[in-house]
């Protein structure tokens, strides 16, 4: 397995081809969980006390969350297999230095945005030109409305971006705000800034999101309560001024890295795995419902919670998956895995039909163009909507893959680099990606993961 640098100036930058190589065949485990482990250190930095943490994802995302709290204060340190965190309490973030740089995450930003909303701090948020282009104003809204004061960059069509100051008010004012748009990412803001807000923060969730923050903070002891009204809606309770104990975290792994090896072996001949210790949160794991529905070979095994968090080993083998119409209320349980959802799509019989996915046009680029653009190029038939894909699949048909010197583009974004990578295994000659290495963010070693699957990347 190899890989090349494709500018000498940018040594970063790194295009591989990746080809069939037979079945995939083993046990495997995936990196921690993204959303779990940014969370994991953000509530263990305002416990008071010592906590401990484990199967932290090591990615560039949450290094870059660590490396922020401890601009602000916290102390953080890596042990030879679990990370401790020194928590300075709810109210005790210090004013950094200087500005901080978040590199490409948008969870890291949006969820300090709202930890520092409540301080009497001034703190200014950079990024690297993918998270630069991402808009801010969802989240800037809610926390505008508590008394945080926010400076930014307006983009070219109006958006406000990166880089962004957030002038934090405390005493912050308690709200009660009803999410427009499904976003765990924004709820999470709000609660964060309601730990330090005297009163009651109230989230009303029209739609179910992933629920991790509402269970971790019940966890380190917060007072939150979450409540189903008449018509259906999520009602989550906060009361500000809390206190947090320090808690030992154990982080399952991350429902959407094991979505790609789940879909390679859906997709490969001959192949069996089982991916050990993933997280199948039901707020989480609409992508393996959906793989089920389309014929997928896909079933849970050892069944078991592990610091509240339900987890299983998920046992796959290859299948011949047909094409469905996806609800689009299921988007939310699985709004990161439609990308390799599309691959598969692109092999299944018959037609799949997405929808509800304006989302997918904002996050690290536009999934929805960077999908469509790229399996058409791999001869997929795709239509591309407003608001998801319709995609005709080629029955399990080897797809026509991409001359090396006709790289498929990432767009700097890690969800597209993996899904064309898993693309490339069921193609006749191969896919080439034009830069692999934004797969640090979320997911390193993932070539490796493919090699020790009997995969090759050359």
């Amino acid at each position: 397995m190899t890989s090349k640098p494709t500018d000498q100036t940018t040594l970063a930058v790194k295009s591989a081809s990746f080809a069939p190589a037979g079945p995939l065949t083993g046990r495997i485990t995936v990196p921690g969980d993204k959303s779990i482990s940014h969370r994991s250190l953000i509530l263990s930095a305002l416990a008071i006390g010592k906590s401990e943490i484990t199967g932290l994802l090591e990615g560039e995302d949450v290094l870059a969350t660590a490396a922020a709290l401890r601009a602000m204060g916290a102390r953080i340190e890596k042990n030879d297999t679990s990370w401790t965190v020194h928590g300075i309490g709810v109210g005790g973030l210090m004013q950094p230095e200087s500005a901080i740089d978040l590199g490409n995450s948008g969870t890291s930003v949006r969820l300090l945005m709202g930890l520092v909303a409540s301080h009497d701090i001034s703190v200014t948020f950079t990024g690297d030109a993918s998270l630069s282009k991402r808009p801010m104003g969802r989240v800037i809204d809610p926390l505008s409305d508590m008394g945080a004061d926010f400076t930014t960059r307006t983009s070219s069509d109006g958006k406000a971006c990166l880089p962004l100051t957030v002038r934090g008010l405390c005493p912050a004012i308690p709200i009660e705000y009803r999410l427009p748009v499904a976003s765990a990412q924004v709820k999470s803001a709000i609660l964060l800034a309601g730990l330090n807000t005297p009163g009651i923060t109230q989230v009303i969730e029209p739609v179910p999101t992933r629920d991790h923050s509402e269970t971790m903070l019940k966890g380190f002891g917060a007072d939150i309560s979450v409540e189903i009204d008449k018509d259906g809606n999520r009602i989550i309770s906060l009361v500000g001024e809390a206190e947090l104990a320090p808690q030992t975290i154990t982080v399952p792994g991350d429902p959407s890295s094991a979505a790609f090896p789940v879909v390679a072996a859906l997709l490969v001949p001959g192949s069996d795995i089982v991916v050990e210790n993933v997280g199948i949160n039901p707020t989480r794991a609409g992508l393996f419902t959906v793989l089920q529905q389309m014929g997928g070979n896909l079933r849970f095994e050892n069944q078991r919670t592990v610091g509240g968090e339900p987890v299983a080993d998920i046992h796959v083998k290859h299948s011949k998956l047909t094409g469905i119409d996806v609800p689009a209320d299921i988007a939310p349980s699985m709004i990161d895995e439609f990308p390799v959802l599309f691959v598969a799509a692109g092999l299944a019989e018959g037609k799949t039909t997405t929808s509800g996915l304006s989302e997918l046009r904002v996050k690290e680029s536009d999934r929805l163009s960077q999908m469509a653009e790229g399996l058409s190029l791999l001869g997929v038939n795709i239509t591309e909507k407003e608001d998801g894909l319709v995609i005709t699949g080629s029955d399990g048909k080897p797809l026509t893959g991409s001359a090396n010197e006709i790289a498929v583009k990432t767009a700097l974004d890690h969800r597209i680099a993996m899904s064309f990578a898993v693309a490339g295994l069921i193609t006749e000659t191969g896919v080439m990606i034009d830069d692999m290495s934004p797969t640090e963010t979320s997911f390193p070693g993932f070539t490796d993961l493919l090699a020790a699957l009997q995969c090759s990347a050359k």
